[in-house]
């Protein structure tokens, strides 16, 4: 009779649950050893992990999380609050942060919500916290309708892609740099200026990117058209598009997300204005899409994994070291330039 089984009063053989000292038997390790790999704990060789791994496999040893809670406190689990997903960005970082939590050994359960008020981030908050979540992190890609948002003490909180004023540790991509950096290879190329479809006027990255535009063309000596603003859609893109094309004197327009461009591309292609030789067109995430548009779109790279590796990072700093980091972390954006932005046409 294996370690997993056992005689009933009745005389029946039945199969028992598989303890931490049966997988410890099988893999001729100690309890702790075990333990320490259950719970993801760095102090362990790795041929001996991958040993007691395949051990738990072959008993289907699974850990008691409530048991393991009870001593450590900790349920190794994060919450996850974003203003749903429809957007590449919201989409991208939360993809990136579950995979992220889940090569440190933590699950996520994630809450969206629709609704940009303090009361909504607050009930979503509070249905985490019955979850019996370590902590949350807050994709506050949206202006809520109060100016500072508070929320409960006593609950670990990373803010991604929020307003840097919050007292929570905060990690976005720098969004003002992705900007400057667009704006400025447009003005080196020799255009005059550069128009600029922005994202949604309730989204802190639309703020941002449009708000370091502007300044840039300020330091440039240059002029500063009328900002269009579009939804992050192709549809959105693409209505800014057919205005722009309307007027003869637009030569360069930097769109805030990677979709907008391609509707502008296709407004100004319907209406005659070849790219790039007539208008330069770039825009911002790069898209996988992007490198494969005709021509292929200059545009912004944001580094998802690594803003999500810093955010579980300080989430777990919080958890398990018991640290409050209070800093803002903004992770440099690459510019990416392709065959979509030119020198302007001679007679611009």
């Amino acid at each position: 009779m294996d370690g997993a089984t056992q005689e009933t009063a009745a005389g029946r053989r039945t199969r028992r649950r598989p303890s931490m000292a049966d997988v410890a038997a099988m893999a001729g390790v100690s309890s702790q050893t075990v333990s320490r790999v259950a719970n993801n704990r760095t102090n362990v060789e790795d041929e001996t992990r991958q040993r007691v791994l395949s051990a738990m496999r072959v008993l289907g040893y699974r850990p008691n999380t409530a048991a393991r809670a009870l001593v450590t406190g900790q349920f190794r689990t994060l919450g996850l609050i974003s203003f749903g997903l429809g957007s590449f960005g919201n989409a991208r970082t939360v993809d990136s942060i579950t995979r992220a939590a889940q090569r440190a050994g933590y699950t996520v359960n994630m809450i969206a919500i629709e609704s940009q008020t303090e009361q909504a981030v607050h009930e979503a908050f509070d249905q985490l916290t019955m979850q019996a979540v370590d902590g949350i992190v807050l994709i506050e890609a949206q202006i809520l309708d109060t100016p500072a948002l508070r929320l409960p003490p006593g609950v670990p909180v990373v803010m991604a892609d929020g307003d840097v004023s919050h007292r929570h540790p905060m990690v976005d991509t720098d969004q003002a740099l992705g900007a400057r950096l667009i704006t400025r290879h447009l003005l080196d190329l020799g255009h005059e200026t550069v128009w600029h479809v922005a994202g949604p006027e309730d989204s802190y990255a639309a703020r941002r990117r449009a708000e370091s535009w502007h300044a840039t063309l300020k330091e440039a000596g240059a002029a500063v058209p009328q900002l269009l603003y579009g939804d992050w859609s192709a549809g959105s893109g693409y209505e800014a598009g057919r205005v722009l094309a309307r007027r003869p004197g637009v030569t360069a327009v930097f769109a805030a997300n990677d979709q907008m461009a391609l509707g502008v591309m296709r407004a100004m292609v319907q209406a005659g204005r070849r790219v790039p030789e007539d208008v330069s067109i770039a825009g911002f995430d790069d898209l996988d899409e992007s490198a494969y548009l005709s021509p292929p779109l200059t545009t912004v790279r944001q580094d998802f994994d690594v803003v999500a590796d810093r955010i579980v990072s300080l989430m777990i700093d919080q958890i398990e070291g018991g640290t409050v980091p209070s800093a803002t972390a903004f992770v440099g954006p690459e510019l990416i330039v392709r065959e979509s932005t030119a020198a302007p046409p001679p007679s611009a």
